[in-house]
């Protein structure tokens, strides 16, 4: 390897029934995990939407350029705006204001089982929007001319890590992602060379809060992976 900086790996070495049993239970726990369309106002805590964006931040990355920005929307007037602007690309989307719908029947037929709609009042109601942008320049230095890799990838995997930590606080989530989504680079205030990747609504649960019947259905292990 060519000669650079080190400093020590640091990981805690387990006995293996201690990592099976650790590995059950958050994959236990992160699977009772369901998307939310039905958000309280009840305030949440700053400091959990900032642990969570901590560990997102730590996410593996292309060449730890670290390729993304949250911008985190509590304000009403933002959230209004958002919600606005999202919901008139998804009567497009959908074809509610009489015209062609862009979606393809096929996918608004995939879509009839969740029973989304064009209306996004919980973009509204939430507490917290968390827009995740995606550097496609800037570099650890964010001046915006460095080029940064793998940025997709990377921020995908921010991402998850960021749901998964807002889960274990007990937290509701969904993502959002309107198609286009260049409004929320001017909402947000974010440069020109950042891409809106998707918006984390983030917040508490409704008490009569339900799910569609259809998100229960997963793949079994046996479908998912394969052992060579």
């Amino acid at each position: 390897m060519r000669s650079h900086d080190t400093v020590p790996y640091s990981l805690d070495t387990l006995p293996d029934d201690e990592a099976i049993s650790r590995a059950r239970s958050l994959r236990d726990r992160l699977k009772a995990r369901r998307t939310c369309r039905y958000f309280s106002d009840e305030p949440v805590p700053r400091e959990v939407i900032e642990a969570a964006i901590e560990a997102a931040g730590s996410a593996p990355n292309g060449a730890n350029h670290q390729p993304w920005h949250f911008a985190v929307v509590s304000s009403p007037e933002k959230k209004r705006a958002i919600r606005e602007a999202a919901e008139a690309e998804e009567r497009r989307f959908y074809g509610a204001d009489g015209d062609d719908p862009k979606a393809s029947e096929e996918w608004l037929g995939a879509l009839k089982d969740l029973g989304t709609d064009e209306d996004k009042p919980f973009l509204e109601t939430a507490p917290y929007l968390v827009v995740v942008f995606a550097q496609r320049k800037g570099g650890i230095d964010e001046d915006g001319t460095t080029q940064n890799y793998y940025v997709n990838e990377s921020v995908g995997i921010a991402c998850g890590m960021l749901i998964a930590t807002l889960h274990e606080a007990g937290l509701a989530t969904l993502t959002h992602t309107p198609s286009p989504m260049g409004f929320l680079r001017e909402a947000c205030e974010r440069p020109e060379w950042e891409k809106p990747l998707m918006i984390v609504v983030v917040g508490r649960p409704t008490k009569d809060a339900t799910v569609p019947a259809h998100a229960l259905k997963k793949k079994p292990l046996s479908q998912i992976a394969s052992w060579l």
